[in-house]
């Protein structure tokens, strides 16, 4: 059998590692976009008060995963995937090539979503979403900081879980940080209304300042800085980074008329409607609707479906016990999240 997975994040890559342990012969194949080996995206959140950051963010090189009998394709897109002759076209290093499977996995995560009135701007802002982001802002820092001999200042809009890990490490990197929120309370999705307090409170100590219920209607460049307009007025940054949470990549999927929803629609098998097509990780929408785009209950996933796939486990997968944490400079919630 022949395993292709397309991914190579933390869902992906723990499948391969583990369906490997339980199954020598079989072949096993991860696609992926990136080039830098397999990193620990929840360390991205501390990508700026850590000076070994793109060191130590990797966990594993794909060459160490190659030499775990698991191929591993960098820097490869999937054109295609063909669902009746059990084929995928890619564009890779190599040029184009077609490979069969047996069984696919789409492990392809999320991606930055930008709230439709700020696509217009597009160009004048920044995402945070992968290991490529965090080094192209990291050498604007330090551009700012040889060029000006000065800290850098950044607007962070979104005061979900995301905006705020990142505005506070920013801040414990000794920059200076200004975060917009539309609501009135930060991580209103995550914390009761106490908590959401208390966290203003660890954030204004940093210091981050926290504008809240800001209506953005524009994003605009003023001259080597950009400009945030609010109905209150203008605020100037040198750098601005929309981080207003994520949206499975559930394209490939769509593509080939598999059915997706907030994810790609999956039964409690973690099987999409084609029998030999399963998904992993933020991408997995399964019979209650909801993703688990959390590190425990995806490693769990991964998990299982090794097991499932090499015939060692035959009951469906559950959910196990899990909780989100803000990994916010001196925060620690007194209630438990809300979700």
């Amino acid at each position: 059998m022949h395993i292709i997975i397309i991914g190579s994040g933390i869902a992906g890559v723990t499948f391969a590692e583990k369906f490997r342990l339980l199954s020598v012969k079989d072949e096993i194949t991860i696609l992926t976009k990136e080039n830098y080996g397999y990193y620990s995206r929840p360390m991205l959140s501390r990508g700026f008060s850590r000076s070994d950051i793109e060191q130590s963010i990797i966990i594993k090189s794909f060459g160490a995963l190659r030499k775990k009998n698991i191929s591993v394709y960098e820097s490869t897109i999937v054109t295609e995937i063909d669902r009746v002759a059990q084929t995928i076209h890619i564009q890779g290093e190599k040029g184009a090539e077609t490979l069969a499977y047996d069984r696919l996995i789409i492990a392809t995560g999320s991606a930055a979503f930008i709230p439709p009135p700020f696509r217009p701007f597009r160009d004048n802002f920044y995402l945070f979403n992968s290991l490529h982001d965090l080094i192209e802002l990291r050498q604007i820092q330090k551009k700012i900081l040889d060029e000006k001999k000065r800290a850098t200042e950044w607007a962070i809009i979104g005061g979900g879980l995301i905006g705020c890990e990142l505005s506070s490490d920013l801040a414990v990197a000794g920059d200076k940080v200004s975060l917009f929120h539309a609501e009135n309370r930060l991580m209103e999705r995550q914390l009761v209304a106490e908590d959401s307090l208390k966290l203003l409170s660890v954030m204004q100590s940093l210091p981050v300042d926290v504008k809240f219920e800001q209506a953005i209607q524009s994003i605009e460049k003023a001259g080597d800085q950009t400009k945030i307009i609010t109905q209150e007025g203008h605020f100037v940054s040198d750098v601005v980074i929309v981080s207003c949470g994520f949206k499975p990549r559930t394209e490939l999927a769509e593509q080939v008329g598999l059915e997706a929803q907030r994810g790609i629609v999956a039964n409690q098998y973690l099987q999409t409607s084609d029998e030999h097509i399963f998904v992993l990780g933020d991408v997995a929408q399964l019979p209650n609707n909801k993703l688990y785009a959390y590190i425990l209950p995806i490693r769990n996933q991964a998990l299982w479906l090794a097991s499932y796939l090499s015939g060692q486990e035959t009951a469906c997968w559950q959910p196990p016990d899990f909780k989100a944490v803000a990994k916010v400079h001196g925060f620690e919630a007194d209630h438990p999240y809300v979700s």
